[in-house]
């Protein structure tokens, strides 16, 4: 009896230790534009365990699903980094920033201007 109770208390800790792989977060990372959006969900989609990467434009939040037995958000942090976009608190290279597209440039004031422009034409329309 006493075995039976056990396995049962070891078969009941796997099965909810197995089931929570998949985790969601979200983080905030600096851009402007859908080439921005594009670039920042490719670079988080690359990372191993990623199933799931949304980048808005406007909130600039990342939404993320990724199996936490394979990466972490340090991991995909790290992998949206690489691509030269800014995380909260963690910032990109200048080599990495510097590959960007000039219109992408999210840390030029100019660059942030035009784009609130083409946002504000946009919901105006």
């Amino acid at each position: 009896m006493k075995k039976l109770l056990i396995i049962a208390i070891l078969l009941t800790t796997t099965l909810s230790f197995s089931q929570n792989k998949n985790e969601r977060a979200t983080i905030e990372v600096d851009g402007v534009c859908a080439m921005c959006k594009a670039r920042i969900e490719k670079g988080a989609i690359r990372t191993k365990g990623v199933k799931s990467a949304v980048w808005s434009v406007k909130t600039h939040e990342l939404s993320l699903i990724y199996d936490a037995r394979k990466t972490n958000l340090d991991s995909i942090k790290s992998s949206v980094l690489a691509v030269g976009h800014d995380t909260m608190g963690l910032k990109a290279t200048d080599e990495a920033y510097a590959s960007l597209h000039p219109c992408c440039r999210y840390r030029d004031i100019d660059v942030i201007d035009d784009h609130k422009d083409d946002q504000d034409d946009n919901n105006n329309e």
